[in-house]
């Protein structure tokens, strides 16, 4: 089916009443839809070439505070417009919300109407047309899990995010009679999306009580993102709208398992054929597949701030819980952070294992289009595959870095990330992690009041 809704469509259900509201969004750092609602006419008449919102919507943190220190705006800059130019192939209905449907926007400057080089979906652009440059696209899927909660996001806001209860009091992974207590929103969901163009595959539980999964069609790296980003926001309103609340935290607390976003990805033809498939390699990996692979093991501490870009994003990378805490690459091993999936036929690819439910899907999936074009630049080798649990001490094979701070100084003095995106782009977001950084080091938590008020 077609992701996407055409615009004589559009006018067609205008016309007739059952569009009345166009949501025109764009994508924040945190991988959030901001935008404005329009009247349907409206946007017919004006808003589909472009609208404006303010410039600091790509330099605040997650609280929506205006954050100091960044080049692209400030107060004394006067906080100015970007222009939201709809991209209308990214046009399709909502049907969970009434009369609605939306378009996602490129950020433009509004001087030389040029790419905002530190947009999310600008520096997934650049990665693509590196590839397309070289006769090459990139086919890439996220998988998405979150928690689902019983209580309304207004009731775990008033209980402080404490003692809220998750749709399921056990481990439901695979589990059908627990998720078919899920159904009235899960089901939702599932058709929700379809409607709105996006090709759902499944759902199911996952690995604690209250997780679920939810899987779609693999598709162009771009068209991908965009519908990471929509899933996102859809389950939220979905669940929000019967009374219930869903969280994609990396870790919501410290004995459930970690929300992951495992991201599959493969080259092709721009004539649609496997560049990664090669039947005489081994398990049918081209010698393209093991440079691209070898680029991602290569750089991937440099480029983990952009799987794992918050506090809480570390939590999450425990021994046995099916979170990876190794760089390394293997064979249909879920211990590994990266893992060959489909050997030996066209559907060869590399699953990244290392990112949480917490990622902007651009920004992770340019970081490993980045790394894994350096690798096939320099022809790099790649490593024997692991076998084994990677979970046991193994002092030769590297760590995953386990904290924002480390990550963020290996982002920082990151060559080959400066040259594939650009010194803007990286200063923007080393600054934008030292602020998250920086405001958890003042914050007192309620762990250091429980074990200091008396005891300290």
């Amino acid at each position: 089916m077609s992701n996407t809704l055409s615009l004589d469509h559009l006018k067609k259900l205008v016309a007739s009443g059952d569009i009345d509201t166009i949501l025109v969004c764009q994508i924040d750092m945190q991988g959030r839809l901001m935008g404005k609602r329009f009247h349907a006419h409206f946007f017919l008449d004006s808003a589909i070439d472009e609208t404006h919102s303010c410039n600091y919507l790509l330099a605040t943190d997650m609280e929506m505070e205006t954050v100091k220190g960044y080049k692209s705006t400030s107060w004394s800059a006067g906080y100015g417009d970007y222009i939201m130019k709809p991209d209308l192939s990214t046009l399709r209905l909502t049907p969970w919300l009434e009369g609605t449907a939306i378009v996602i926007c490129d950020m433009l400057d509004p001087k030389a109407h040029a790419p905002i080089s530190h947009s999310p979906r600008a520096i997934l652009q650049k990665q693509i047309s590196r590839l397309e440059a070289m006769s090459i696209k990139p086919m890439m899927a996220s998988e998405l899990e979150f928690f689902l909660f019983n209580d309304s996001y207004e009731q775990a806001h008033q209980k402080g995010y404490r003692h809220i209860n998750t749709a399921s009091t056990y481990n439901e992974d695979y589990h059908i009679f627990q998720t078919s207590k899920e159904e009235d929103v899960m089901r939702a969901i599932r058709n929700g999306l379809f409607g709105a163009g996006i090709t759902v595959e499944c759902s199911k539980g996952e690995a604690s009580a209250g997780q679920e999964e939810i899987n779609v069609k693999y598709d162009h790296a771009l068209i991908s993102a965009d519908n990471h980003v929509i899933i996102k926001n859809a389950c939220k309103e979905i669940a929000w709208s019967k009374g219930k609340s869903v969280t994609f935290m990396a870790k919501w607390n410290d004995v459930a398992a970690g929300n992951s976003s495992h991201v599959h990805q493969s080259l092709w033809s721009l004539d649609n054929k496997p560049l990664f498939f090669d039947k005489n390699g081994k398990y049918g990996m081209s010698e393209l597949m093991e440079n691209y692979v070898a680029g991602l093991l290569k750089y991937a501490a440099e480029f983990t701030y952009f799987l794992a870009p918050n506090i809480n994003s570390y939590k999450r990378f425990c021994p046995g819980t099916f979170a990876p805490t190794k760089a390394i690459w293997s064979l249909d091993n879920r211990t590994a952070g990266y893992r060959l999936c489909g050997a030996d036929s066209k559907a060869i690819r590399m699953e990244c294992r290392v990112g949480g439910g917490d990622l902007n899907p651009h920004l992770s999936f340019a970081a490993l289009l980045a790394a894994g074009i350096k690798g096939i630049e320099d022809k790099l080798p790649l490593n024997p595959e692991f076998i084994g649990d990677a979970y046991e001490e193994n002092s030769d094979i590297e760590e995953i870095p386990t904290s924002l701070r480390q990550a963020t100084e290996l982002l920082d003095q990151s060559k080959m990330l400066r040259s594939a995106m650009g010194d803007d782009v990286i200063d923007h977001y080393v600054h934008s992690a030292r602020h998250e950084q920086s405001e958890y080091d003042r914050k007192v938590t309620d762990w250091e009041i429980e074990r200091g008020f008396e005891r300290g």
